[in-house]
């Protein structure tokens, strides 16, 4: 049986892929704070260890897939949250679990991104720069201290998929494949918060993608399935951005 592991397991994104893989029979060791096998806050030391060693339990030394669908969005506050849980929450659990994916069977992991990596200055922003540095603190307290409280996610974001993309080489080297999703706007709960937000509210609900509308969540999810099935074998080190055409709209020519 393929076991897969999938963090934010009872979120939007999260519950639908955990539907669509349970349909395929898999087996999801769900992370999150409720309602999963394995409940864990992603946003603290000891939380990630709980979790690491829970998934380690329950897959009995080995996985086939990882999902890193854990987040919360730019409502939340501190902002800090947002980096402590969007990357290195996220993080923890690759690096954490590598181990486990080299013992599976064409193993692969998908961590998911944000359009918003893309959507702001955030490239070589200081919160970014001290996510891809290893340094938590700092992140997290710049990312209070930030004029935009919104840093701490686009910045968390972009710097996730940053990551996915650094891991190619080693990943690869290990026989494990790793690539990122960045959805657009989705008809979550944090996306609905961001909508009734009234400092992201305006901005919000001017994102409209080229395609209009916003997606369902199972539209992300078969996305992520996709990405760790053997259809998409020799797909590696590379962001999908399933956002009806947002990226593309506003950078056509960068890619």
């Amino acid at each position: 049986m393929t076991v897969i592991a999938v963090s934010g397991s009872a979120g939007g994104i999260g519950s639908a892929l955990r539907e669509e893989l349970g349909r395929e029979g898999a087996q999801v060791i769900g992370i999150d704070l409720h309602d999963a096998e394995v409940i864990a806050d992603l946003g603290s030391e000891a939380g990630r260890a709980h979790a690491l060693a829970e998934v380690a339990r329950l897959a009995r030394g080995r996985l086939d897939g990882l999902v890193c669908a854990a987040g919360v969005g730019g409502t939340v506050r501190p902002p800090a949250r947002m980096v402590a849980v969007n990357y290195f929450g996220a993080v923890a659990l690759m690096d954490g679990l590598l181990p486990l994916l080299r013992e599976g069977e064409r193993a692969a992991a998908v961590a998911v991104a944000s359009v918003s990596a893309t959507s702001g200055p955030w490239r070589g922003h200081p919160v970014e720069v001290a996510c891809l540095d290893g340094d938590e603190a700092l992140a997290c307290r710049l990312a209070d201290e930030a004029e935009n409280p919104y840093a701490g996610y686009g910045c968390s974001k972009r710097a996730l998929a940053v990551r996915v993309r650094r891991l190619a080489r080693e990943w690869g080297a290990a026989g494990v494949r790793v690539n990122a999703v960045a959805p657009g706007p989705v008809d979550t709960a944090l996306h609905r918060a961001a909508l009734e937000d009234p400092v992201l509210g305006p901005r919000a609900r001017a994102f409209v993608p080229p395609l209009g509308g916003t997606a369902e969540p199972v539209e992300i999810a078969r996305v992520i399935r996709f990405l760790l099935s053997a259809d998409a074998s020799f797909v590696h080190g590379s962001v999908w951005f399933a956002d009806g055409g947002c990226d593309a709209g506003m950078r056509a020519d960068l890619f």
